[in-house]
């Protein structure tokens, strides 16, 4: 249990320190996951997750970022702000309500190639958890997705 809570807080810290939200709608979540997608296409995997990896790529609006995580398990392959979580099995970990959401973005990758996910993560600054909404992506030819998070105004 102490694993997943520090697990827990140090995504948590990840996907937080980056600011409030960037994204005007869903719509710019998706065109973000889909040129991230469109990269590693072009580019390759290794590539690919190295560029989404940077907290500096161009992939980086504010707090709307793209992650990538695997097919093979339930990790991420790269983060920006978390880099220390790559490669943790973060199939436990949950949101306050009890949502798996990093099962649900596997899942999601694997049915139906692509979808949105909702779960709770509070906004920076804030005491209570908001909606947050993930729009996920399979890299075709790859066990691998692409994904990016909003909260829905």
């Amino acid at each position: 249990m102490k694993r997943i809570f520090a697990l827990g807080t140090i995504l948590a810290l990840g996907l937080w320190s980056v600011g409030t939200v960037a994204a005007d709608d869903a719509a710019d979540v998706k065109v973000l996951v889909e040129k991230g997608v469109a990269l590693v296409k072009e580019k390759g995997r290794d590539e690919g997750l190295k560029v989404i990896g940077d907290p500096a790529s161009p992939f980086v609006k504010g707090d709307l970022y793209l992650f990538a995580g695997s097919l093979d398990k339930v990790a991420l392959l790269a983060h920006p702000f978390a880099p220390q979580l790559v490669g943790t099995d973060l199939s436990t970990f949950q949101d306050p309500k009890g949502t798996l959401f990093f099962v649900k973005f596997k899942e999601v990758a694997e049915a139906s190639g692509n979808g949105w996910v909702e779960y709770i993560s509070p906004i920076p600054g804030a005491k209570e958890g908001s909606l947050k909404k993930a729009y996920i992506m399979r890299v075709p030819g790859e066990t691998m997705y692409v994904g990016a998070a909003y909260y829905p105004k």
